[in-house]
Parts: C-alpha cells; sequence; structure tokens
C-alpha cells in the first residue's frame, strides 16, 4: 500500500505541477553514484523524487525525524517551511507541521529511502546507502544548512561524504557525485560534471575541496578553472 500511495503522490505532482527539462554538463554513465541538489524548501525532495529521468532508482536520503510521527512536527516547524514573518505565521506553526506530518508519513514510507541517523545508528545509514549503490542504484542527497527563509549556509554538510571511503572498500570503484541544481523559475535540472572521490587521499585530505565543488555544482556556479 505504501508503494502505491507514493506512486500516485508522484504521477500528481507530475500531473499538476510544471515539466522540468534535464541539462547535462556531461553524458550520463550508468552505474552506482550519488545525485547531490539543493533543497528549495519542500520543492527539491518533490521535484526530484517526482520528476528526476533517474527517479525509478533513486534512493533518497530521509532524516529520521521525518519519518516518526512524534517528531515530524517538531522538524517540520524548524525547517523554514514558512516565511517566519508571514502574519499566519502563529497559525502555520501550531496546524501545518502536524497536517505535514499526517500526509508524509504514508507518501514517505512507500520511497525506497535510507533513513538518516545522526547518532550511533548512523552506521545503518551507510550500510544501507552501500547496499543500494551495490544494486547499480543511486542515492539522492540534500547536504544543504538552512540558516532562513530559502536561505542556506556557504558550507554544506560534509559527513556523507565518508561514503566515498566506505564504497571504495566495498567495490574498489571511485564513487561519482553529481551536483544538481534546481531552477524552479525555468523549471531545469542542472546536472554538473561529476565530482569523483579519491581513494588515493584521505577523507580528512579532500573533505574541504569536495565540498566546495559540490556546492558550487548545486547551486548552478561554474567550477573556477
Amino acid at each position: 500500500m505504501g508503494k502505491r500511495i507514493y506512486r500516485l503522490a508522484g504521477r500528481a505532482i507530475r500531473l499538476f505541477s510544471h515539466r522540468m527539462r534535464t541539462i547535462w554538463e556531461e553524458p550520463f554513465t550508468e552505474g552506482p553514484c550519488v545525485f547531490v541538489a539543493n533543497q528549495m524548501g519542500a520543492h527539491g525532495p518533490a521535484d526530484m523524487c517526482a520528476k528526476f529521468p533517474m527517479r525509478d532508482k533513486i534512493h533518497p536520503w530521509i532524516n529520521s525525524e521525518l519519518l516518526s510521527m512524534s517528531e515530524a512536527p517538531d522538524y517540520i516547524r524548524k525547517s523554514f517551511w514558512w516565511k517566519p514573518e508571514n502574519p499566519l505565521s502563529p497559525l502555520m506553526n501550531r496546524t501545518v507541521p502536524h497536517l505535514g506530518a499526517a500526509v508524509l508519513q504514508p507518501i514517505l514510507k512507500g520511497a525506497d529511502y535510507i533513513p538518516v541517523y545522526r547518532d550511533q545508528r548512523s552506521i545503518v545509514t551507510f550500510r544501507q546507502s552501500i547496499r543500494a549503490l551495490q544494486k547499480g542504484h543511486y542515492l539522492l542527497i540534500f547536504p544543504e544548512i538552512s540558516n532562513g527563509w530559502r536561505s542556506h549556509a556557504e558550507q554544506i554538510n560534509t559527513g556523507w561524504l565518508r561514503l566515498g571511503e566506505l564504497w571504495y572498500r566495498a567495490s574498489g570503484r571511485k564513487l561519482r557525485m553529481y551536483p544538481v541544481h534546481l531552477d524552479c523559475e525555468k523549471h531545469e535540472f542542472h546536472v554538473a560534471a561529476p565530482v569523483e572521490y579519491e581513494p588515493s587521499k584521505s577523507f580528512r585530505e579532500q573533505e574541504k575541496s569536495l565540498a566546495d565543488r559540490l556546492a558550487r555544482g548545486l547551486r548552478g556556479q561554474k567550477e573556477q578553472p
């Protein structure tokens, strides 16, 4: 039932919203990889899961709080789904988080998601991610750090980049990470050239460089020469 609800939700999004055009900086090469996208509130996850060409093999990373009926309202309340200065903000603060949690629960649980834990259970997140990649599937990660209404810090979360090291140990292959910039005004996905984790370097040696390159790509900025 959950998967059926998820598929119906995707069809509804495609039917009642703008089509998205996908622009690739380089031709896509089949095989396990990670798509790293900007969030744009709820637009990013909805559009990537419903409209992106590779959606049938995508496993989105979803924060564990959003998967819990008891924790989801507080998570939504802190996620800047509406402008804090909105005159209706007090009313929305009391109602939207609970409505959102009720609507999202059956939809999200029908997705082939990877639960994201930020405690000792994070090993589960990485293990499930590696299993998905071993099937030749794709991961979808939104690493931006929100600091206001549609505003994000210059830096992105980087802990997930350890996937590169884990994937190399499991497969002997470099992990490809495609930055995706969602342009909601032009209704386009801009997919930059892939960034690769370099197994000959330690995580610390390449953490900042990888994060900077991915951050530029998901914001639609060109690589620096």
